[in-house]
């Protein structure tokens, strides 16, 4: 077993009529201060709330944990649905470890919203303003950032190779090195804890956003299949956005096991489904989640039998 995992407990059942205990099931996220240890804790605590003993599993990145979930060492998941694709076919840098094909879909949740971000303070104003400045590059434990790089830089003619690579192995350590300032900037979801310590920090962030034309779609697409432009206005729930903007957006969804219960998984999915102002408490990007959306398109990947029961029973189920 992992190190950061916590023992799972293996109770009798879910939560049934009249109170009975609840299986404890963790929930695999990245690390402190990232957007899916974020969203993760918001989950974990609406389904601790409704009777599901839910625990954060964290661990560096997907590639490292995305294989733990389909192993059935960790029973649910958070991440982005390009990368979960990716594990489950054995594609880019899951493809020394093979095939992950037990992995099922739960359900989509709001994009990320991504963006690269600099000091509020400096001159850089546009992603082409990056060129030849000291960037993060490397994520070593973090591999899907590299393409996600490599989408934004095109959006201007750039690729990585136009910077001076300052090595780090994840997004959380990429924001360390933007605070301690061997970076210019730091690339990293809109919303998360990490940027707002970043913001904190440096005295005020911006963040760099991309054109909203086919050209730039097209040109993120060739790196990131699933991206897309959405367009940011000024907010507290927003550090770094000082004028509405467009960033590169793209989904993310709670993944299980195959063999997961069908009865734990309608019930996470119920839980998430009903749960939006929870979760919106805890973490304020679920503000932008639609539940009606939790069924979309994946791009191949299966929805687990448990998920597929609820949204059968809701009214929402596609085929």
């Amino acid at each position: 077993m992992t190190k950061f995992l916590a023992p799972m407990l293996m109770a009798a059942g879910l939560l049934v009529a009249g109170g009975a205990q609840a299986q404890t099931v963790g929930i695999a996220t990245s690390n402190p201060g990232s957007l899916f240890h974020n969203i993760g804790t918001a989950v974990a605590k609406a389904a601790n709330d409704a009777g599901i003993n839910a625990t954060i599993q964290p661990a560096t990145s997907p590639n490292q944990y995305m294989p733990l979930v389909n192993n059935n060492d960790v029973e649910f998941g958070v991440g982005n649905l390009e990368e979960f694709n990716y594990a489950l076919t054995g594609e880019a840098w899951f493809e020394p470890a093979g095939v992950n094909d037990k992995l099922r879909v739960v359900g989509l949740i709001m994009p990320i919203k991504e963006a690269i971000f600099v000091r509020k303070d400096s001159d850089i104003m546009t992603i082409a303003d990056l060129k030849g400045k000291p960037m993060v590059d490397g994520y070593t434990a973090q591999q899907t950032i590299l393409p996600q790089l490599d989408a934004i830089y095109a959006t201007a003619g750039l690729t990585r190779a136009d910077m001076q690579p300052v090595q780090v192995p994840s997004v959380v350590a990429g924001a360390d090195a933007f605070v301690a300032g061997d970076s210019v900037g730091f690339i990293f979801a809109h919303g998360a804890g990490k940027v707002r310590e970043a913001d904190a920090a440096v005295g005020g962030i911006r963040a760099l956003g991309v054109p909203d034309t086919p050209e730039a779609v097209a040109a993120i697409r060739q790196h990131w299949k699933t991206g897309y432009v959405v367009k940011m206005e000024p907010g507290p729930a927003n550090p770094g956005v000082l004028e509405p903007g467009t960033y590169i957006a793209y989904p993310q969804l709670v993944f299980t096991n195959a063999d997961v219960s069908e009865d734990i998984v309608y019930e996470m999915t119920k839980v998430i489904y009903s749960s939006k102002d929870s979760m919106k408490a805890t973490f304020p990007p679920f503000g932008a989640f639609n539940p009606d959306e939790m069924v979309g398109e994946t791009h191949g990947a299966e929805y687990h039998p448990g998920a597929i029961r609820f949204y059968k029973e809701i009214g929402i189920w596609k085929e």
